[in-house]
């Protein structure tokens, strides 16, 4: 398991520019939320952890991204290689429609290569487990991974970045298009997850973020209001911007 550190990370799209000088550090063993109204950079900022954020037409970045202490945007650093390593799991739960449950979980492992198809099937059985999802699919996996209720299908997502092996998971509002039992599930499997990997979670629920979260980062405007213990931001915060955040006065 790896640290992520940001330090006086800016990002641009084009001329707007959309975070200035936001330094964190998300800890091994840990999820990491980031909260604050929207628009206020929450999204480009983890999709610059993992170097996302640059395929956006206009997409910009200074400062620096260090994962295990080197910084990812040096020019010898392989992108792709950031992206296996930092993997990311998106709102929406975006399975390829014309592939298998199996095939969905495989699919960043088929593209690395190099695995015979036994192997692929034990890579994918191990991903589908570390989901929560084998015994709900196990005798499906042939089946369309669009056929799965969509909770399912956020943790067939969540499957495929396992599935490679990554060192950081970034979860970018998973449960904003889940259902209640659905959102619990996800939000236990994301307790489980800490255990080996580094998680850094987009949410703008205030009480998922205090449910699931050790440390909690506040954004307004593209800045950081306030990082700390979640406990602590949620119940004795330090800028009157967290405290009426985080009671609902405003955002």
């Amino acid at each position: 398991m790896r640290r992520i550190e940001a330090s006086d990370l800016s990002a641009w799209y084009g001329a707007k520019q959309a975070l200035r000088d936001v330094s964190m550090v998300a800890q091994p063993q840990a999820v990491t939320a980031v909260i604050g109204p929207s628009g206020c950079g929450k999204s480009t900022f983890i999709r610059c952890l993992n170097r996302m954020h640059e395929e956006v037409w206009g997409g910009r970045v200074a400062g620096k991204v260090l994962f295990d202490g080197q910084d990812v945007y040096a020019p010898d650093v392989d992108p792709v290689e950031i992206r296996r390593r930092i993997g990311m799991v998106f709102q929406k739960p975006n399975p390829f429609p014309t592939m298998t449950v199996l095939d969905n979980a495989v699919a960043g492992l088929k593209l690395v290569g190099g695995l015979s198809r036994t192997e692929l099937r034990t890579r994918g059985e191990q991903a589908l487990r570390a989901a929560g999802l084998w015994d709900e699919v196990k005798d499906g996996l042939n089946q369309s991974g669009s056929k799965l209720s969509g909770g399912q299908q956020q943790r067939l997502c969540i499957a495929r970045a396992l599935a490679v092996q990554p060192e950081v998971l970034l979860m970018d509002e998973p449960c904003s298009a889940l259902d209640p039992a659905s959102t619990l599930r996800i939000e236990e499997l994301i307790e489980e997850l800490k255990t080996d990997y580094t998680v850094v979670i987009v949410t703008h629920n205030m009480q998922q973020a205090a449910r699931v979260a050790d440390w909690t980062m506040f954004m307004l405007l593209g800045e950081v209001v306030e990082y700390g213990p979640t406990r602590k931001l949620f119940t004795r915060p330090d800028d009157k911007r967290t405290e009426d955040y985080v009671t609902g006065r405003f955002g």
